[in-house]
């Protein structure tokens, strides 16, 4: 009898879906240089987080993605059984989060996005954005009712926040990030490279609830057409577009305006563009 068992174990779906989903976080997290966000450079605009606490709040959700795409493949349908038991995995999942990063909000975005979409993938593999966006129409009746920092800005400034944009179907995603990220790969700009255009892609056309909060719509602004001006100049694989995109990153910080939202999108982008073969 051999020592090791080298034989792979072979997993569930729902444990594949676990894996490209904390895989899509890690990546999100590793990708630099991202303007104003925590990545192998630094943390960015933000005084309490870093990379290896993005690592290891991204590894914490890891139960949390499999339970979700289990209640999925369990109940079998969208409807509201299927919602509230989101709701309730996500919940307890945010809860694992807080305990790992010591009541630091990390990837609460995340697990609303992820988490969406790692459910819709194992109920509709060939429908994930069209599927999550039929969840997150459906009301969770055991939701807490104190709106977040997102929900708050979104409201004030009229802004298209998390849950809408999730009910739109990731319209940032789908027609943006994505289509980004094929293109800067048939321009071979590099994987690295392709991954900070669809990034930027995303940053210039949403109502990113995280630096509305901390910036306003003056940091917004700045966020938007500091993107554009990255892709315009060729995107982040030319020395040009590198040039304004060190640019963005200092014009951020200076607002302490982080694009939180952008990141938690990007991951979701990286998540779909993942499961393409791999299911």
């Amino acid at each position: 009898m051999h020592a090791f068992n080298l034989q792979p174990k072979t997993l569930t779906l729902a444990e594949r879906l676990a894996d490209l989903a904390v895989d899509a976080l890690i990546d999100e997290a590793d990708l630099s240089p991202k303007p104003a966000l925590v990545d192998r450079r630094g943390n960015g605009a933000h005084s309490d987080l870093h990379l290896g606490l993005m690592h290891a709040s991204a590894l914490s959700l890891w139960p949390m993605f499999k339970e979700m795409a289990e209640a999925a493949l369990d109940i079998g349908e969208v409807g509201l059984p299927l919602r509230e038991a989101l709701g309730r995995i996500g919940r307890e999942g945010e809860q694992a989060m807080l305990a790992t990063t010591q009541g630091v909000n990390t990837h609460r975005g995340a697990i609303w996005a992820l988490g969406l979409l790692t459910a819709a993938a194992a109920l509709e593999p060939r429908a994930i954005t069209l599927t999550a966006a039929k969840l997150a129409l459906l009301n969770d009746r055991f939701a807490p009712q104190p709106m977040s920092h997102g929900a708050q800005v979104a409201q004030r400034y009229g802004a298209r926040g998390a849950r809408e944009e999730a009910q739109l179907g990731f319209p940032s995603v789908t027609q943006r990030g994505l289509p980004q990220l094929h293109k800067s790969r048939r321009e071979n700009a590099g994987e690295q490279n392709a991954r900070l255009d669809a990034l930027l892609a995303i940053m210039t056309d949403l109502a990113d609830t995280c630096v509305l909060y901390r910036a306003g719509t003056e940091g917004l602004a700045t966020m938007q057409q500091g993107a554009q001006a990255v892709l315009d100049a060729g995107g982040s694989a030319t020395l040009a577009g590198r040039r304004q995109l060190h640019e963005l990153d200092l014009q951020l910080l200076a607002l302490n305006a982080s694009p939180g939202g952008a990141a938690d999108l990007l991951a979701a982008c990286l998540f779909i563009d993942r499961l393409d073969g791999a299911l």
